[in-house]
Protein backbone atom coordinates (compact mmCIF):
# COMPACT_ATOMS: atom_id res chain seq x y z
CA UNK A 1 0.00 0.00 0.00
CA UNK A 2 1.42 3.40 -1.02
CA UNK A 3 1.66 6.06 1.70
CA UNK A 4 -0.67 9.04 1.43
CA UNK A 5 0.48 12.58 1.99
CA UNK A 6 -1.67 14.93 4.01
CA UNK A 7 0.57 17.92 3.36
CA UNK A 8 -1.52 20.70 1.85
CA UNK A 9 0.11 23.92 0.73
CA UNK A 10 -1.55 27.33 0.34
CA UNK A 11 0.61 29.56 -1.83
CA UNK A 12 0.37 32.45 -4.29
CA UNK A 13 -0.58 31.48 -7.82
CA UNK A 14 2.16 31.01 -10.45
CA UNK A 15 1.82 31.16 -14.25
CA UNK A 16 2.23 27.37 -14.44
CA UNK A 17 -0.94 27.00 -12.32
CA UNK A 18 -3.27 28.73 -14.80
CA UNK A 19 -4.47 25.61 -16.63
CA UNK A 20 -5.18 23.67 -13.41
CA UNK A 21 -7.00 26.62 -11.85
CA UNK A 22 -9.12 27.15 -14.98
CA UNK A 23 -9.99 23.44 -15.09
CA UNK A 24 -11.00 23.52 -11.41
CA UNK A 25 -13.16 26.61 -11.86
CA UNK A 26 -14.93 25.08 -14.86
CA UNK A 27 -15.44 21.69 -13.21
CA UNK A 28 -16.80 23.03 -9.92
CA UNK A 29 -19.06 25.62 -11.54
CA UNK A 30 -20.47 22.98 -13.88
CA UNK A 31 -20.97 20.62 -10.92
CA UNK A 32 -23.16 23.29 -9.28
CA UNK A 33 -25.07 24.25 -12.42
CA UNK A 34 -23.37 27.65 -12.66
CA UNK A 35 -22.23 27.39 -16.25
CA UNK A 36 -24.71 29.49 -18.21
CA UNK A 37 -24.55 33.18 -19.10
CA UNK A 38 -23.79 35.56 -16.24
CA UNK A 39 -21.45 33.27 -14.31
CA UNK A 40 -17.72 33.65 -13.61
CA UNK A 41 -16.99 30.54 -15.68
CA UNK A 42 -17.13 32.84 -18.73
CA UNK A 43 -14.80 35.55 -17.37
CA UNK A 44 -11.81 36.17 -19.62
CA UNK A 45 -9.49 35.99 -16.60
CA UNK A 46 -10.25 32.29 -16.02
CA UNK A 47 -7.58 31.26 -18.53
CA UNK A 48 -5.00 33.70 -17.17
CA UNK A 49 -5.55 33.90 -13.44
CA UNK A 50 -1.93 34.62 -12.51
CA UNK A 51 -1.81 37.75 -14.67
CA UNK A 52 -5.31 38.83 -13.61
CA UNK A 53 -4.32 38.91 -9.92
CA UNK A 54 -0.91 40.53 -10.29
CA UNK A 55 -1.98 44.05 -9.25
CA UNK A 56 -1.08 45.73 -5.97
CA UNK A 57 -4.59 45.23 -4.55
CA UNK A 58 -5.22 41.75 -5.86
CA UNK A 59 -4.15 38.30 -4.72
CA UNK A 60 -4.92 34.72 -5.72
CA UNK A 61 -3.78 31.69 -3.75
CA UNK A 62 -3.91 28.05 -4.74
CA UNK A 63 -4.28 24.89 -2.73
CA UNK A 64 -1.68 22.32 -3.69
CA UNK A 65 -1.08 18.72 -2.66
CA UNK A 66 1.70 16.54 -4.04
CA UNK A 67 2.38 19.11 -6.75
CA UNK A 68 -1.23 19.17 -7.95
CA UNK A 69 -3.36 22.33 -7.75
CA UNK A 70 -6.77 21.36 -6.37
CA UNK A 71 -8.40 24.68 -5.61
CA UNK A 72 -7.95 28.36 -5.03
CA UNK A 73 -9.43 31.75 -4.26
CA UNK A 74 -8.55 35.40 -4.55
CA UNK A 75 -9.67 38.97 -4.27
CA UNK A 76 -9.47 42.27 -6.10
CA UNK A 77 -11.19 45.65 -5.85
CA UNK A 78 -14.95 45.39 -6.40
CA UNK A 79 -15.56 46.64 -9.93
CA UNK A 80 -18.03 49.51 -10.08
CA UNK A 81 -17.86 50.34 -6.38
CA UNK A 82 -17.00 53.64 -4.72
CA UNK A 83 -13.22 53.61 -4.11
CA UNK A 84 -13.77 55.49 -0.85
CA UNK A 85 -15.67 52.46 0.48
CA UNK A 86 -12.47 50.37 0.16
CA UNK A 87 -14.45 47.25 -0.82
CA UNK A 88 -12.88 44.21 -2.38
CA UNK A 89 -14.56 41.18 -3.87
CA UNK A 90 -13.77 37.61 -2.88
CA UNK A 91 -13.38 35.89 -6.23
CA UNK A 92 -13.31 32.45 -7.72
CA UNK A 93 -13.14 30.34 -4.56
CA UNK A 94 -13.44 26.77 -5.83
CA UNK A 95 -12.17 23.42 -4.58
CA UNK A 96 -12.10 19.96 -6.09
CA UNK A 97 -14.36 17.45 -4.27
CA UNK A 98 -11.44 15.58 -2.69
CA UNK A 99 -10.38 18.72 -0.79
CA UNK A 100 -13.74 19.50 0.78
CA UNK A 101 -14.60 18.92 4.43
CA UNK A 102 -10.99 19.22 5.63
CA UNK A 103 -11.00 22.84 6.84
CA UNK A 104 -8.95 23.95 3.85
CA UNK A 105 -11.54 26.43 2.60
CA UNK A 106 -11.64 28.03 6.04
CA UNK A 107 -7.84 28.23 6.17
CA UNK A 108 -7.67 29.87 2.75
CA UNK A 109 -10.50 32.28 3.55
CA UNK A 110 -8.77 33.39 6.77
CA UNK A 111 -5.52 33.92 4.87
CA UNK A 112 -7.34 36.01 2.26
CA UNK A 113 -9.13 38.13 4.88
CA UNK A 114 -5.74 38.96 6.42
CA UNK A 115 -4.32 39.81 2.99
CA UNK A 116 -7.32 42.05 2.26
CA UNK A 117 -6.67 44.02 5.44
CA UNK A 118 -2.95 44.24 4.65
CA UNK A 119 -3.57 45.95 1.30
CA UNK A 120 -6.03 48.40 2.87
CA UNK A 121 -9.51 47.07 2.19
CA UNK A 122 -12.14 47.71 4.87
CA UNK A 123 -14.95 45.56 3.49
CA UNK A 124 -15.32 42.35 1.48
CA UNK A 125 -18.21 41.46 -0.84
CA UNK A 126 -18.96 38.18 -2.57
CA UNK A 127 -21.48 36.64 -4.94
CA UNK A 128 -22.53 33.01 -5.13
CA UNK A 129 -25.56 30.88 -5.98
CA UNK A 130 -28.18 29.21 -3.83
CA UNK A 131 -26.85 25.81 -5.01
CA UNK A 132 -23.52 26.33 -3.25
CA UNK A 133 -24.77 25.61 0.26
CA UNK A 134 -21.45 24.44 1.75
CA UNK A 135 -19.74 27.59 0.53
CA UNK A 136 -22.46 29.72 2.10
CA UNK A 137 -22.04 27.89 5.40
CA UNK A 138 -18.32 28.72 5.30
CA UNK A 139 -18.97 32.38 4.50
CA UNK A 140 -21.50 32.78 7.32
CA UNK A 141 -19.13 31.10 9.79
CA UNK A 142 -16.44 33.62 8.74
CA UNK A 143 -18.68 36.58 9.58
CA UNK A 144 -20.24 37.31 6.19
CA UNK A 145 -23.81 38.57 6.33
CA UNK A 146 -26.43 38.14 3.59
CA UNK A 147 -27.31 41.13 1.43
CA UNK A 148 -30.59 41.85 -0.32
CA UNK A 149 -28.99 42.40 -3.70
CA UNK A 150 -25.87 42.68 -5.80
CA UNK A 151 -23.28 45.41 -5.48
CA UNK A 152 -20.75 46.74 -7.96
CA UNK A 153 -20.52 45.78 -11.60
CA UNK A 154 -19.20 42.22 -11.65
CA UNK A 155 -21.23 41.14 -14.68
CA UNK A 156 -22.28 37.97 -12.85
CA UNK A 157 -26.04 38.35 -13.25
CA UNK A 158 -26.37 34.57 -12.87
CA UNK A 159 -25.50 34.83 -9.18
CA UNK A 160 -28.48 35.09 -6.84
CA UNK A 161 -26.93 35.19 -3.37
CA UNK A 162 -24.80 38.01 -1.99
CA UNK A 163 -22.75 38.52 1.17
CA UNK A 164 -20.44 41.12 2.73
CA UNK A 165 -18.45 41.64 5.90
CA UNK A 166 -16.35 44.35 7.43
CA UNK A 167 -12.66 43.67 7.66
Amino acid sequence: MAPTTELWLLRPIRPADDAAVAATIRAVMTEHGACGPGFAIHDAEVDGMCAAYRGPQARYFVLERDGQVLGGAGFAPLSGSDPAAATCELRKMYFRPETRGRGLGRALLLLLLDEMRTVGFRRCYLETTHQMQQAQKLYRAAGFRPLCGAEGATGHHGCDTFYARDL
